[in-house]
């Protein structure tokens, strides 16, 4: 039932989705625009069959309906509720289905938000574009990828329940839907730019439609990113969040583009320049998400977030190559026509700034994607495994990390088109001081190196100018000084900072021990006193645990682990954090001995600052939300922006 039902449901959408754009496309080459009303309809049944697809198959989990293949795959009677909910985006059918929710969900945001222009051919084409995309999908759904197999039922099945690592940690819950919410997200900007070439409306009108629904899906990514990072640590027992593996990379990528556009799309708005570059940077980032999905999906990389199955592969490499091909062929098409009116007029302005640090963040998004997928390219070519690990991206990274903190610092306070140096060095002093106070400061901390203190150093300078930019706001507004794109990005900038400065702290101070302690003895590491109780151990019908008891300074017992789930056999490293505002208390079970009096092998890892991580991308996710409402200067030049684009398109 559950089978039937559920393929019914992708049928449906995958009907829709070609219907909705064949009329459209129909609709719109023809001119017979009011025709472009039906397929609004179309638009509506996808969403319809998105929830449906996925209300069925939650259904099926619950159920424990073993005669769907993946709940076969999935699913098990042991699983609690959260992770057995989790359980429909842990494997690849089933992140198909939350992939074309999300994308449903956002067609049908856009119908609701633009229900007046249902005639406007920009609206149009873009909503032509995004049931194409919906229509790739929900074909994967009903082909390569369907999730909704029928199976045989063998006598007293029981299934295997989720990965190990995909139940056992509440991030489960949160991390991939956030990091779907960002790259779905971008198809709402990348369809509007793609209408705007078809339709040769390139000015700055389609930037004004897509801003917010940019940010929004800029902060989803980010906040994606973040919670990702953070559930690696708590849950893989290495003492990392970071490791620059493939499938990490890949989200990086589209959020590196995204970020780039971010900043020069105001140029575009302010001055009217940098219109070939936007819309390559919106198209890249979109594509960007499409090869972050086939590197995930595909199979072809070896990693704990990547699928094993490679069904949808080629599928999935075809479809990035039809929109970086189409998306090079119509900027191509439209090149005349978007030749920038203006120009920079002085290295010492906020444009100049931006277009630099649009290069940076380009330079970095070639350095990740050379080491990501040139290992893949080798392997293709001459059956060679080749593997490029951390040592190659952080020393090209991290010159290029230095240089983004010095631009964060010194593009806010540039004006636009030219800056003198009087005015320069005045609103540069106190970022300066900053920067000095947090060195002075870090070195009489302890700090030591060079690379960690420059980071300080030019944190504190990044996280001065864009406090200055706050201050000032909020004198002349009050609260309201912080809602907008410009102080909002401030936020931002500032939740950068503390991740940068997290992450230079914790990798250069980080102290990592081992000790074969007996019940009763104790270790001393980095001033902290570690004492091994006892070893114990529990069970349920999931999962067999055997966790040390460990006294950390003689005031908390912490417990790491050793976690045998029973359905799959597989077992598990637990970790144990003590978290603080300075640094993280870490340890890990590394061994076990058959006899509980016997010893055991600790692994203590202390990282300094590692919650500034956290907090960081938490500042970061708010300033998102700050910047996706219009400040209180903007809201009048919004509400003209919107006449004048409606007049266009009228």
């Amino acid at each position: 039932m559950n089978s039937t039902l559920g393929y019914g449901f992708a049928v449906l959408g995958l009907s829709a989705s070609i219907l909705g754009a064949l009329g459209g496309t129909y609709a719109l080459a023809t001119k017979r625009l009011h025709l472009l009303r039906p397929v609004r309809q179309w638009a509506w049944l996808v969403l319809v069959a998105g929830i449906g697809a996925f209300v069925v198959m939650e259904v099926a989990l619950f159920q424990r309906d073993y005669t769907v293949d993946y709940v076969q795959r999935v699913g098990s009677s042991a699983t609690p509720p959260l992770y057995n909910f989790a359980a429909l985006w842990s494997a690849l059918e089933g992140s198909i289905i939350l992939w074309v929710l999300l994308l449903a969900g956002y067609i049908s945001a856009m119908l609701i938000k633009f229900r007046d222009r249902s005639d406007d051919p920009l609206f149009g084409w873009a909503l032509v574009v995004m049931l194409a995309i919906s229509a790739f999908f929900f074909g994967l759904m009903t082909g390569p990828a369907n999730p909704f197999v029928p199976a045989l039922v063998p006598v007293g099945f029981e299934g295997p329940g989720p990965n190990p690592l995909l139940q056992n940690h509440i991030l489960v819950a949160f991390h991939p839907p956030m990091l779907y919410m960002g790259y779905v997200g971008f198809s709402v900007p990348f369809s509007f730019a793609t209408a705007a070439l078809i339709t040769g409306r390139v000015g700055e009108g389609w930037l004004i439609e897509t801003r917010r629904w940019t940010v929004a899906a800029w902060g989803f990514l980010t906040i994606g990113i973040v919670l990702g990072a953070w559930w690696s640590y708590e849950v893989l027992g290495w003492g990392g969040y970071w490791a620059w593996d493939p499938v990490e990379n890949a989200s990086l990528l589209p959020w590196l583009t995204g970020t780039a556009y971010l900043h020069s799309v105001m140029v575009q708005e302010r001055r009217g320049m940098l219109r070939v570059w936007n819309l390559s940077l919106l198209c890249a980032t979109f594509s960007l998400t499409i090869l972050g999905t086939f590197l995930t999906r595909s199979g072809v990389i070896d990693s704990v977030h990547a699928f094993a199955d490679g069904a949808v592969g080629p599928w999935l490499l075809v479809f990035f190559g039809v929109v970086a091909g189409g998306s090079i062929g119509l900027i191509a098409w439209r090149g005349d026509e978007l030749r920038s009116p203006g120009a920079i007029d002085s290295p010492l302005s906020r444009e100049a700034s931006f277009l630099a640090n649009n290069l940076i963040f380009g330079a970095l998004a070639f350095v990740i994607l050379l080491g990501t997928v040139f290992p893949l390219l080798a392997e293709a070519w001459n059956d060679t495994r080749l593997t490029i690990g951390r040592p190659y991206f952080d020393s090209l990274g991290r010159p290029i990390a230095f240089v983004m903190l010095f631009l964060m610092a010194s593009a806010p306070v540039l004006p636009w088109r030219k800056a003198s140096t009087e005015l320069l060095s005045q609103r540069l002093y106190w970022p300066a001081v900053a920067a000095v106070m947090a060195m002075f400061v870090a070195v009489m901390l302890g700090a030591r190196g060079f690379y960690p203190v420059l980071t300080f150093g030019l944190g504190g300078f990044a996280a001065g100018a864009a406090l200055r930019q706050v201050i000032l706001a909020s004198r002349r507004q009050g609260w309201r000084g912080l809602v907008g794109r410009t102080n909002g990005g401030m936020i931002v900038h500032i939740g950068v900072v503390l991740i940068a400065v997290g992450v230079a702290s914790s990798e250069a101070y980080k102290t990592d021990r081992s000790a074969t302690l007996l019940p009763g003895q104790s270790v001393t590491v980095e001033n902290h006193e570690f004492t091994y109780l006892e070893l114990r151990a529990d069970q349920n019908d999931r999962r067999q645990r055997i966790y040390a008891e460990i006294l950390i300074d003689g005031e908390d017992v912490y417990t790491p682990a050793q976690t045998r789930y029973l359905q799959s056999g597989m077992v598990v490293p637990t970790p144990s954090v003590r978290p603080g505002f300075t640094e993280d208390l870490f340890l890990v079970l590394d061994t076990t001995p058959e006899n509980p009096e016997g010893p055991i092998r600790l692994r203590i890892i202390v990282r300094p600052m590692i919650s500034w991580l956290w907090t960081g991308g938490a500042l970061m996710g708010i300033g998102s939300i700050l910047a996706i409402f219009p400040g209180k200067r903007r809201r009048g030049t919004e509400a003209v922006s919107a006449v004048l684009v409606g007049a266009a398109s009228g």
